[in-house]
């Protein structure tokens, strides 16, 4: 990570970031969110943004494979890192089976959280391609969900996972 003064005298970073598979170099100041930049940035809006202070997931992206909350990781913190963004999981136009268990397990009500709670599914599937029920839902733990009651959400993740 490269330090560049602008002409104000505000010291900005160059940065690089492996964003699903792609590199992309940018000049952030010190503060700058990850979820920022990759939604204004890079328009990954999938990426949501709802607490702004790590709380509800809705911001959840993989960074190097584990789950966190790109609301609360700075930019400059990212350099170097692999992240993955719900964008990221579909491949050849083909959905993840993560995201095709959520769809056809009624597990997307209003949307909100859905892209969170996937990458903390997909995150835990990864590392454990079998969990039981209580591994799923402290796994999604710190995912809210305001439209259901996490009884469909559940059921995705095991089916996903029986399809492995």
């Amino acid at each position: 990570m490269q330090a560049i003064t602008d002409k104000s005298g505000v010291k900005r970073y160059l940065i690089t970031l492996n964003v699903n598979g792609d590199s992309y170099t940018k000049v952030v100041k010190a503060n700058t969110l990850l979820v920022n930049v990759l939604r204004d940035e890079l328009d990954l809006t999938g990426t949501k943004k709802g607490c702004e202070l790590g709380d509800c997931g809705s911001c959840t992206v993989l960074l190097d494979g584990r789950p966190v909350n790109s609301c609360v990781v700075l930019a400059v913190e990212a350099d170097g890192h692999e992240i993955t963004t719900i964008e990221g999981l579909a491949q050849n136009e083909r959905l993840d089976k993560i995201q095709e268990a959520f769809v056809n397990n009624a597990a997307v009500q209003c949307g909100y959280c859905t892209p969170g709670m996937i990458m903390s599914a997909k995150a835990l599937l990864t590392r454990n391609p079998h969990p039981a029920e209580q591994e799923v839902r402290e796994a999604i733990a710190g995912n809210l969900c305001r439209c259901t009651g996490y009884v469909n959400i559940v059921k995705a993740v095991l089916a996903a996972s029986n399809e492995q």
